[in-house]
């Protein structure tokens, strides 16, 4: 999505406020006729008004996505090159705590959205444009990018296309959108594991890998002695039966 998409994308927003509103007005305006129940249509009404909700909530996240990755893009160009890993890392979390700032969330929210953003404007173009058109939810383009992170180009455009494009070889039974986020998870894991099985083995030694809690000792620590750091490994993050506490039996 260019800028000239972005522009598109916030006027359709307008023009489904506009779908609504007259959803609304109609609805909270409708005092029956002969042979139609009142009831039903005002129930009818506030059905409509959540079906054009939901649009507006995949195309608002769509223009959030773009302008998130926008921003990044454009920090990354004012900062210059990074002249060492500790330069970078505080090039990153500068853009991180603005993107918080600016959206009033935790910064591990807003880091979240940025990765989020960066693949579906760089690697998911057809993702960013099913949530534009409001077809798919924020929740499928999530799972979409969480399915293809371990994959590579053609992999990742090939499980794409086979939800989302509807004249590709073989495509899915069903729309994306049309099922419920969970199911879509189901089927999307259940392709990719079939056709890139070797995803799993990296997907068990990344999620090993992030099994682990870190911290560093703080001012609390004695005076004078150097900053250290700790790991401590979770249950259940070996590969063998971990062992079980006894329990007492009440005689």
């Amino acid at each position: 999505m260019d800028s000239r998409a972005a522009v598109a994308a916030a006027e359709a927003l307008a023009v489904s406020f506009a779908e609504l509103a007259v959803v609304l007005r109609d609805g909270a305006g409708f005092s029956g006729s002969a042979g139609t129940d009142p009831l039903s249509r005002v129930a009818d009404g506030f059905l409509d008004g959540l079906a054009v909700i939901s649009r507006l909530d995949a195309k608002s996240a769509a223009l959030k996505a773009w302008l998130a990755a926008g921003y990044s893009t454009a920090a990354d160009a004012l900062a210059g090159p990074a002249t060492s890993p500790e330069d970078n890392t505080g090039q990153e979390m500068a853009v991180i705590a603005e993107v918080a700032c600016a959206l009033t969330v935790s910064e591990r929210a807003a880091a979240a959205l940025l990765a989020e953003a960066h693949a579906l404007t760089t690697a998911l173009p057809l993702t960013l444009s099913a949530l534009q058109a409001g077809t798919i939810s924020w929740q499928h383009a999530r799972i979409m990018v969480d399915e293809t992170v371990n994959l590579d180009r053609p992999g990742a455009a090939a499980l794409e296309a086979h939800f989302l494009d509807p004249h590709v070889v073989n495509p899915a039974r069903g729309f994306a959108g049309e099922l419920i986020p969970g199911r879509f998870r189901h089927k999307a894991r259940t392709w990719r594991e079939r056709h890139h099985p070797v995803s799993i083995e990296k997907r068990h030694v990344k999620s090993a890998a992030d099994r682990r809690l870190e911290y560093a000792r703080t001012a609390t620590a004695w005076p004078g002695s150097p900053p250290t750091s700790r790991r401590i490994r979770l249950p259940g993050s070996g590969t063998g039966p971990q062992p079980q506490p006894e329990r007492s039996r009440a005689s």
